[in-house]
């Protein structure tokens, strides 16, 4: 493909890709790199990065925006996720290369509130539907004040959402946001999420022990993490490991006296990698409809058996390599049988995953349709 420019604007610095968010970007700017896009690069941050070397190698340019932290803007019609992410430099930073215009997330596209960009192309990568989103969190949380701000953003994405009318194309990474944009706008393009995994790792039959990991600042995952320590209390002969950056006292805490439940804190890409390889079982579970998460594609490429809820893929295919669970007594039968049960599904996986998850493919996908709109 000859060299196609293209503007990319980040809720937040891809790099390092640390969660789910920002790896899609990343590795889906790294894609497109590759085929032959010039990425101009307009990143919000809450702090400049000292070091973009990484970057560098596959962008053209990189632009740094503050994000604002003005708490007034929580009075604001607008979402705060949205209208804290504006500088009135970016208007003039696009314009100045005539180039399509890929938005990753809702959040960074209050720029189009106030500027139309005309003769630029746009295109919006959604990462969730941010009411049903916000609002999952508001149920989750525990705390009363970010409850009930969570709630008002739920509330306030309920409308904005409707902005998404004015793309050319809508790149959903879930079934569910494909259903939910079609039926309202016409415009959805399913592209799955990219990761930058292309081998299904070999591993041997057996592993260790069950494993799950999650950010524990999210009270999702705290959720999550406190309902599978229920479930392997019940399973006391079967090693359930939780890793996380954060949350280690929460976690101990619910631990308690449960032998066969710990905690380790991830000390780096590597260390993850090696706590993956070395489970039998990992569990997974969220209590939010939000298309497929990542940490269940890691898991299909670096681990064995993977045991989810329905919440966690809803791609049917990629689902088909799992096993499924719902309530506590079907993860404790489901977690006992696959103990037991040898791990021999890597060409499968490796099969299906090159059709559906195929980094190299999507951006292709991607591709064709912004040249095709953007030309």
């Amino acid at each position: 493909m000859p060299s196609q420019p293209l503007h990319i604007v980040s809720f937040d610095n891809p790099y390092p890709p640390v969660y789910g968010g920002v790896i899609d970007v990343f590795f889906k700017l790294k894609a497109l790199h590759a085929i032959g896009f010039e990425i101009y690069l307009h990143c919000f941050v809450d702090q400049l990065p000292v070091d973009t070397t990484e970057l560098e190698k596959y962008t053209t340019r990189l632009y740094w925006y503050p994000r604002s932290k003005n708490v007034l803007k929580l009075l604001a019609s607008t979402p705060f996720s949205v209208g804290s992410r504006y500088h009135e430099s970016i208007v003039g930073n696009i314009a100045s290369v005539d180039a399509p215009v890929l938005f990753e997330g809702l959040q960074p596209t209050f720029v189009l509130r106030k500027h139309a960009l005309a003769g630029q192309k746009k295109f919006l990568r959604l990462m969730n539907i941010e009411s049903d989103y916000y609002g999952g969190l508001s149920g989750s949380e525990r705390n009363l004040i970010k409850k009930v701000l969570y709630g008002f953003e739920s509330r306030k994405y309920v409308r904005y959402q409707k902005t998404m009318a004015d793309f050319e194309n809508v790149f959903t990474l879930s079934v569910h946001e494909t259903d939910y944009v079609a039926q309202r706008y016409g415009n959805a393009v399913y592209v799955p999420v990219f990761h930058g995994n292309t081998r299904v790792a070999s591993l041997s039959e057996f592993g260790d022990y069950a494993f799950y990991n999650g950010d524990l600042r999210l009270a999702d995952n705290q959720r999550a993490a406190l309902f599978l320590i229920d479930v392997f209390r019940a399973l006391p002969d079967i090693k359930l490991v939780i890793a996380s950056d954060h949350g280690k006292r929460l976690i101990e805490r619910a631990i308690g006296d449960a032998s066969n439940i710990e905690h380790t804190t991830i000390r780096d890409a590597k260390h993850f990698d090696e706590l993956m390889a070395g489970a039998h079982v990992c569990v997974m579970l969220s209590f939010q409809q939000s298309g497929t998460k990542l940490k269940a594609v890691n898991a299909l490429y670096k681990s064995r058996h993977c045991l989810i809820n329905a919440n966690m893929i809803d791609d049917p295919g990629v689902r088909g390599l799992c096993t499924m669970a719902s309530t506590k007594s079907e993860f404790i039968g489901a977690v006992k049988r696959l103990s037991e049960v040898p791990y021999r599904d890597s060409e499968n996986r490796q099969k299906v995953l090159d059709a559906v998850l195929n980094d190299q493919k999507n951006a292709q996908k991607l591709a064709e349709m912004i040249v095709k709109k953007g030309a």
